[in-house]
């Protein structure tokens, strides 16, 4: 399994990039870079990592079809892909509800007819092809005016449900999971994609040699999530009960995540916090998973430091299920 890092978008852009150098040097593999509205643009940042390291695969998750029209997504990542020198990685996603329609005021109807359509455009100005389309959600006549450095280009799908799960198998080359992605929900969104495409998951991550401290650093932010995804395949298969899982999305929704709900149980289901020994164990867990890239949430604060230390000396564990590389 390869390790990498989200960076947090609440960092300023300058700070995020020497942090994604520090993580290379550390040798974590992927730099993901999310696009969570309303902080930094994703492609912005991915470019400035991509110039200021060497080796690490560069991800840009997730985005999506309906702020960003699939043709100018082909471009901005085209150009990355030079950038980077064939290291990237797109991320494509339907967003939600709230972002598109609440507050930027995009219709949001059919959205995983919206990332299908999507998908086969990008594929197809990355190969060069002249586009005319006329589907629900796009109708295109146009082709990228320059050659991309990767005519197959790689195109991960962020997705966590069933239905979402179900096209990653069909039109991408890797899926990549939301945060709070137990390995028991791994394995099942493993079988909910059909066939062997890469694994990646977001991992909520803390590591401390105090222990206490590091699993009390995610309390709030696994609350969070709780409440974000409320009652949801990710919660159920992840061992949370449907009344606990309302009780955390009414505490989101309230404005007060329940911190208070979160047992060590869930902590260890749903995170990888505490020493290091436990870290690595609970990295483990997902290497028997089958998880082919465990990418740990930058916090956006110091106590990034112990997580890049556990990636420059992490050795995973042999698995019994061969993970997609």
């Amino acid at each position: 399994m390869r390790l990498g890092l989200l960076l947090s978008g609440t960092r300023p852009a300058r700070e995020a990039v020497g942090l994604a150098r520090e993580a290379e040097q550390a040798g974590m593999r992927d730099i993901w870079v999310s696009e969570d509205y309303f902080e930094r643009g994703a492609f912005a940042v991915a470019g400035a990592v991509a110039a200021a390291t060497e080796r690490v695969r560069i991800g840009v998750g997730v985005v999506n079809p309906f702020t960003r029209h699939p043709l100018v997504t082909a471009m901005e990542y085209a150009a990355l892909d030079e950038v980077s020198g064939g290291r990237a990685v797109l991320g494509l996603g339907a967003s939600n509800a709230v972002w598109i329609q609440q507050r930027c005021g995009i219709p949001f109807t059919a959205s995983l007819t919206a990332v299908r359509e999507a998908t086969a455009i990008i594929r197809a100005a990355l190969a060069g092809e002249w586009l005319v389309t006329d589907g629900r959600h796009f109708h295109t006549d146009a082709a990228l005016s320059f050659t991309p450095p990767r005519p197959d280009a790689p195109i991960h799908l962020g997705t966590k449900g069933r239905r979402g799960l179900a096209l990653a198998g069909e039109v991408a080359d890797g899926v990549l999971l939301s945060l709070l992605s137990a390995p028991s929900y791994v394995r099942w969104a493993r079988e909910q994609v059909g066939r062997p495409i890469q694994t990646g998951a977001y991992l909520l991550a803390a590591c401390d040699r105090d222990a206490q401290a590091a699993r009390a650093a995610v309390r709030r932010p696994l609350a969070t999530y709780l409440g974000v995804h409320g009652a949801h395949d990710i919660t159920r298969v992840g061992g949370l009960s449907a009344d606990l899982a309302g009780a955390f999305r009414a505490a989101w929704l309230a404005g007060s995540p329940a911190e208070d709900l979160v047992s060590d149980q869930m902590i260890d289901g749903f995170a990888v916090a505490g020493d290091p020994d436990q870290c690595r164990a609970g990295l483990d867990r997902f290497v028997d998973a089958g998880l082919a890239t465990a990418i740990l949430r930058d916090p956006g604060d110091p106590t990034i430091s112990p997580l890049l230390a556990l990636a420059a000396e992490y050795q995973p564990a042999p698995s019994s299920i061969g993970s997609t590389p």
